[in-house]
């Protein structure tokens, strides 16, 4: 019986060796990640076996080496959280967490204070944006991690916690022993009608850190409303942000339709964020938004949005420049990586990480207004001593 002859095209046998060479790539490169990965599992055989000390525990091995490898990034915002700090992020996420009432981040690789949440034991002491944190409890923050630093100055309310700051350069650092409280996140922390006979009002949004921070924003501005509001004052100021939705939801009470933000992933592509359909008729009386340095984050992405749209005006200094997205990953033992996924851009395409948002109309606060804040022990601020609030104020006047 004659075998039938098999005819095998040119295109079969490419794509027979394009499939064996995949393999073979896919298995080298299998290789040399169980090689890499190998000699970890050496170090900690070698650590199990001969350490002096015998007590040590597997999860602290592997917790140290999760942080190492994440700081070996170069990238503060990528961090890891243990099961106890990612259910605390998960109640501060809610609005409540015991602590001072500090918002930090890292400063040309200085744990730094981005800003004081108000009526809160730090705001109390005194904090400032841009104070740099040496020590926490007598432990040096250089290296640590952003997750380290926020675990060690969290803890039960009526506990004590001391760090210390240098404030300015030319200075000595500072030790401050406060005592934590409960903090309890408002996003509105303060609104009112500032000038009655143009209307004029004013909210302050002291973070995007809440998941109500839209609710609550939508209310206040309704709330002024109802007295008449024509033109609106939003304090950015010392705001150190908070959510990427809620940011795009605040813009687009402001914006009906126009981009809000870019972000630019690992490999290039970019996503345009369009303002969004929200349950709040939109407010397109006149903006003054004021900012500062102690501005972050979604502050800088809501101000970006409104400055390039041309539904509002920046008044005071440049903002902090922190222009990264960070997503949470869950872990399977209830820990938790915090990695930066993309970089963000203002609409205009503008990059500001480390560089910030400048105003259209800069205005800075007098240094005698300053040293008099920071000597004074009964310092208290006033709305007339407020330049920048005051220039924001006229310029709507002048509308």
């Amino acid at each position: 019986m004659l075998k039938p002859k098999i005819k095998i095209s040119a295109a079969v046998i490419c794509c027979v060796l394009a499939f064996v060479l995949g393999l073979s790539v896919q298995f080298l490169a299998a290789a040399r990640v169980d090689a890499t990965w190998g000699l970890l599992y050496q170090a900690l055989s070698i650590v199990r076996t001969q350490f002096v000390e015998t007590e040590v525990k597997d999860d602290k091995l592997i917790y140290g080496s999760i942080r190492g490898m994440l700081r070996a990034l170069d990238d503060p915002y990528t961090r890891f959280v243990d099961p106890e700090g990612y259910a605390d992020m998960q109640t501060h996420l809610n609005g409540n967490f015991a602590g001072i009432g500090i918002q930090i981040g890292m400063k040309d690789s200085v744990l730094t204070v981005i800003a004081p949440i108000e009526d809160t034991p730090a705001d109390r002491a005194g904090f400032k944006t841009g104070d740099r944190i040496l020590e926490i409890n007598g432990k040096s923050t250089e290296d640590m991690s952003l997750e380290q630093a926020v675990s060690l100055i969290r803890g039960p309310k009526g506990t004590k916690v001391t760090l210390l700051v240098l404030r300015n350069l030319n200075e000595k650092a500072k030790d401050y022993t406060l005592v934590r409280d409960n903090i309890k996140i408002k996003s509105v922390y303060r609104q009112k009608m500032l000038d009655e006979k143009n209307k004029i009002g004013y909210i302050m949004l002291s973070t995007f850190e809440s998941k109500l921070t839209y609710a609550e924003l939508v209310e206040a501005i309704q709330g002024l409303e109802k007295k008449g509001l024509q033109r609106l004052i939003l304090d950015l100021r010392n705001n150190g942000g908070g959510l990427l939705d809620e940011a795009i939801a605040i813009s687009s009470i402001f914006i009906q339709n126009g981009e809000i933000v870019h972000t630019v992933d690992r490999y290039g592509n970019k996503e345009t964020f369009q303002s969004v359909a929200v349950d709040y008729q939109w407010y397109t009386k006149p903006l003054v938004i004021l900012i500062n340095g102690g501005s972050a984050s979604a502050s800088e992405i809501l101000a970006g949005a409104v400055a390039n749209n041309g539904r509002g005006q920046l008044v005071g200094t440049q903002s902090f420049g922190k222009a990264s997205v960070q997503n949470i990953r869950p872990l399977s033992d209830g820990s938790a990586i915090l990695v930066t996924v993309a970089k963000y851009l203002t609409p205009d395409g503008t990059d500001i990480n480390k560089v910030g948002i400048s105003p259209n109309f800069v205005v800075e606060i007098p240094t005698a207004s300053i040293e008099e804040a920071l000597n004074d022990p009964d310092y208290k601020y006033s709305e007339e001593k407020d330049v920048q609030l005051q220039y924001a104020l006229d310029y709507l006047r002048q509308l």
